[in-house]
């Protein structure tokens, strides 16, 4: 084992036990590593960076098109080699810029009362059976109104859920969190109302999970995911929208239109935001602010705030 390959085996153990996942460094610095040692190069240069990175052969992270492949390599790098100037003074640091990236993120979907109101009538028109009937609609109802990622629904167990306090403990999702996350107590009543179908259709259940399968068992992502699109299109919902809505949409309606009541109603969007990024489980309060951005009013309202905000100069 090469020294490099040993402190990239280090870096990667040092900050997972810090809670780092680190799905893309993992996959990509042990290319970039070997590419070091086959050059007999001994440490990160900004030539070496920039050439590995834009290498068309080198293997490109799961999700993301060909045009951020290249600076989300140069981004795992950039954290290694920070890494590595403690150790080896000699380290370059690809500085920021150097390969620019498209955007991460596509325009969310944002659903109107009455699209959901349409998705649920479909679901409850069209399903047949009771228990998956009654699954989806909770389901969906549970993404709209929480803005929880549908792994952490799929996730949940039936002792996740505190009746008493109305909190649904989230057990472990993105980044390696917990959370505790408090409803409604109409959206109590109606995860309430679900157990009930639920027990009476299978009373004894194969997985621990709250939300069960016909079989028993725990929901599978592919299947909810089809399930809904199939809903949305019968509702023609989207039907004429640039892109399709997607399941995800829910959770970016739910921030949408919650940023969007705080600021017609005069709150301190800025104090609240960091509460908004803890219930949506997000690792920083950066990555909400990016649904400052994401829906036009939004955004004019949250400009027409810093201009009212703003001193007045005279000449």
């Amino acid at each position: 084992m090469t020294i490099l390959e040993q402190s990239l085996r280090d870096y990667l153990a040092l900050r997972r036990s810090l809670g780092h996942q680190l799905a893309d460094a993992a996959r990509i610095l042990p290319g970039f590593v070997a590419f070091l040692d086959a050059q007999q190069e001994t440490t990160i240069t900004v030539a070496a960076a920039v050439e590995w990175a834009q290498q068309p052969g080198v293997q490109p992270p799961r999700s993301g098109g060909r045009s951020t492949v290249g600076p989300r390599r140069l981004t795992a790098i950039r954290g290694f080699a920070r890494y590595l100037t403690g150790i080896d003074p000699a380290t370059e640091v690809p500085p920021l810029g150097l390969m620019p990236a498209g955007p991460r993120w596509r325009a969310p979907f944002v659903f109107s009362d009455a699209d959901l109101a349409a998705i649920l009538t479909r679901a409850e028109a069209t399903i047949s059976s009771p228990l998956r009937a009654a699954t989806y609609v909770t389901v969906i109802g549970l993404l709209a109104v929480t803005g929880l990622r549908i792994g952490e629904v799929i996730n949940l167990d039936c002792t996740d859920i505190d009746w008493d306090r109305g909190v649904l403990l989230i057990r472990e999702s993105k980044f390696g969190k917990s959370r505790l996350v408090p409803v409604h107590p109409t959206t109590r009543q109606a995860l309430r109302d679900y157990a009930v179908v639920r027990d009476q259709a299978q009373p004894d259940p194969l997985d621990p999970s709250f939300f069960v399968s016909l079989t028993g068992k725990r929901l599978s992502y592919a299947v909810v995911q089809d399930t809904f699109r199939r809903l949305v299109d019968d509702a023609e919902v989207g039907a004429h929208a640039p892109r399709r809505p997607r399941l995800h949409d829910l959770r970016h309606t739910f921030a949408i239109t919650t940023l969007l009541g705080w600021y017609r109603t005069g709150e301190n969007v800025a104090a609240k935001m960091p509460s908004l990024s803890t219930y949506l489980g997000h690792r920083e309060p950066a990555s909400t602010y990016w649904y400052l951005s994401a829906a036009p009013e939004l955004l004019a309202l949250a400009a027409a705030r810093q201009e009212a905000h703003r001193p007045v100069t005279r000449p």
